[in-house]
């Protein structure tokens, strides 16, 4: 993971729902899933799609997306269980202690602050662990610190 980097930001809070939109619909283009996608649809299903259930649903959401664009959910590739859930702390937690303001604000504030970087989840779990087959393939509970509740 990389641990200098500026993020790329979002202009309107329309763009981040049509991502949202277009990750439920498997018809975003692969190369608009980059890390500030992954957490800008995560803060808008957090925030304003009360009927998806994330937790319950986030896994699936993701590797119907990876494989309608040709990826393939194994071992080395795809969906990463433990990162994110990792990030879906995170946003819980930077939503909680951020007040109200526009979707897009919300989320360039977000992907600005710590929860936003790249090596966030290694504040957490060991590299070796959370680069491991089994934390790739489900939730494995971190070795560093527990993940914010």
């Amino acid at each position: 993971m990389t641990t200098e980097y500026s993020p790329r930001l979002f202009e309107r809070d329309s763009d981040i729902r049509a991502l949202g939109e277009g990750l439920l619909a498997c018809a975003l283009p692969r190369e608009a899933w980059t890390h500030e996608a992954h957490l800008g649809a995560c803060l808008w299903l957090l925030s304003e799609r009360p009927d998806i259930d994330v937790d319950a649903e986030v896994g699936t959401i993701i590797r119907r997306f990876n494989e309608s664009v040709g990826g393939v959910n194994d071992d080395t590739q795809g969906y990463h269980d433990s990162i994110t859930r990792a990030y879906v702390a995170g946003v819980r937690l930077f939503l909680a202690e951020t007040g109200d303001t526009g979707l897009a604000a919300r989320v360039n504030a977000m992907l600005l602050s710590d929860v936003g970087r790249r090596d966030w989840p290694l504040r957490f779990y060991s590299r070796d662990l959370l680069f491991s087959v089994a934390a790739r393939r489900g939730f494995v509970e971190p070795d560093l610190a527990p993940l914010p509740a």
